[in-house]
């Protein structure tokens, strides 16, 4: 596992990414957002030569990434982190609130 702030990468077999996964759409950078702070506007962006960034079409939500030799997540308020070759589930942390869950706000 990989993490960098409160965003999460879980190694997945490729057969557990969802058939209806589709490429998930870039800002208007053209940058492949992991998760972007709603508190600073900074932005857990994906970079790399040969990755794709998956979002399930049944769940939009339900982010995925295939790696095929190397990429890096990158922060402005953290250090990059280098992620192997592989396929990767995008968790979000949460935290509680009163009767329910939400994203923790970055």
């Amino acid at each position: 596992m990989y993490r960098q702030g409160d965003v999460l990468l879980v190694p997945v077999t490729a057969g557990e990414v969802p058939v209806t996964a589709v490429p998930a759409p870039r800002d208007r950078s053209g940058r492949m957002i992991l998760a972007r702070g709603e508190a600073t506007g900074h932005a857990h962006v994906i970079v790399g030569p040969d990755t794709l960034l998956l979002a399930d079409r049944d769940d939009i939500d339900r982010l995925y990434v295939k790696v095929v030799s190397r990429a890096r997540v990158v922060h402005e308020e953290h250090g990059a982190i280098t992620i192997p070759a592989g396929s990767y589930r995008i968790v979000r942390q949460r935290e509680y609130v009163p009767g329910s869950w939400r994203p923790v706000a970055d």
